[in-house]
């Protein structure tokens, strides 16, 4: 396709063999005799580029960059003048000039106008490939995100699907133990669905809100755990801060065995107890975790009082966290504390 140049200049013998020049370069020309002019077909017309001299009465070169420039589409602008000095170069690049050519006598102007035509279309075209480009991307990152809602809200749902199926099998065993164990289960089915949950729900799909996922995760718990009979307070402490969905569901299944141990161990089943959980932002990009209670106390060196699963899956998401837990000294009851880094 033919390019498509408007060119502005009152010298009207330079017009013509301007456009006779760039006609044999290749060029379709349309010339104007003003600033007035070229602004008025510039507006009404399509042009692929426009080149304006700087010495014209009344509108001068300066004035028609800027008039040029308030149009809604402007094609890349090349400057023309006779004049050598750079504070003219200067103020048209800045007033939005793609170039600047000087006059020279000769086919020399009609080459130098032509190469700087060259130059601008290529750039402009660039600039094009790059904004389609990056529309492009936008599109397929919000397609992605979209898919990846939907795949939380599948797996969510999923996860549960299945906590309703180890409710419903529960509710057919007699045997305490596996019925502890199963009930077990359950809570950490949901402490992983609670994430899928936020993530379907959420602008970010990578990362989850700690407040807000640790506060639906205790009111779970605290429904779980407190009764009339063995009523249990939680209290959390949680400073603004997100994770990565898998380090989230690391600690989500920290917490829940931390917990959950601290409901079961630490009071006797008659008793009322508190159940504290912090968590905070800590140097270098990493994060303190903690649990603690007021009851009656543990050491790690005890044998296992359950199963033993629970302190496996926590050993295991700490070494997931690259981490490890500490169980701080205190004078009452247990403090459970967790640093991971960054």
């Amino acid at each position: 396709m033919t390019p498509r140049v408007l060119y502005i200049d009152d010298d009207e013998g330079l017009r013509r063999l301007t456009a006779r020049g760039l006609s044999r370069r290749g060029y379709e020309v349309v010339t104007a005799a003003s600033g007035e002019e070229g602004v008025a077909l510039a507006a009404a017309e399509r042009f692929d580029l426009v080149a304006v001299d700087h010495y014209m009465p009344g509108m001068d070169g300066l004035q028609t960059l800027a008039a040029l420039a308030a149009l809604q589409s402007l094609p890349p602008v090349v400057y023309v003048t006779g004049s050598e000095e750079g504070r003219i170069a200067i103020a048209a690049m800045k007033a939005g000039a793609a170039d600047y050519v000087v006059k020279t006598v000769g086919d020399d102007f009609f080459e130098l106008l032509s190469a700087a035509f060259a130059q601008a279309l290529e750039r402009r075209q660039l600039r094009i490939d790059k904004d389609e480009a990056e529309a492009a991307l936008r599109a397929s990152n919000e397609r992605l995100q979209a898919l990846l809602k939907e795949v939380n809200h599948r797996v969510a749902n999923s996860l549960q699907i299945v906590s309703s199926f180890v409710q419903m099998q529960a509710g057919t065993i007699a045997d305490e133990t596996a019925l502890a164990a199963l009930r077990a289960t359950q809570r950490r089915i949901i402490a992983i669905a609670q994430i899928h949950r936020r993530l379907y729900t959420s602008d970010d799909v990578e990362q989850i809100d700690m407040a807000d996922y640790l506060k639906a995760l205790l009111v779970e718990l605290e429904e779980t755990w407190s009764t009339p009979a063995a009523p249990r307070r939680f209290a959390l402490s949680v400073e603004p801060m997100q994770l990565k969905t898998d380090r989230a569901v690391s600690v989500g299944v920290i917490i829940n065995e931390l917990v959950s141990n601290a409901c079961k161990y630490a009071y006797e089943p008659t008793l009322a107890g508190e159940v504290r959980v912090f968590l905070r932002p800590a140097d270098a990009g990493g994060f303190e975790l903690g649990v603690e209670d007021d009851g009656c106390g543990f050491s790690p060196l005890q044998a296992a009082r359950g199963t033993g699963l629970g302190t496996k899956l926590i050993a295991a998401m700490a070494h997931s966290l690259k981490a490890e837990l500490i169980y701080e000294p205190v004078t009452i009851g247990t403090r459970a504390v967790l640093r991971a880094a960054s």
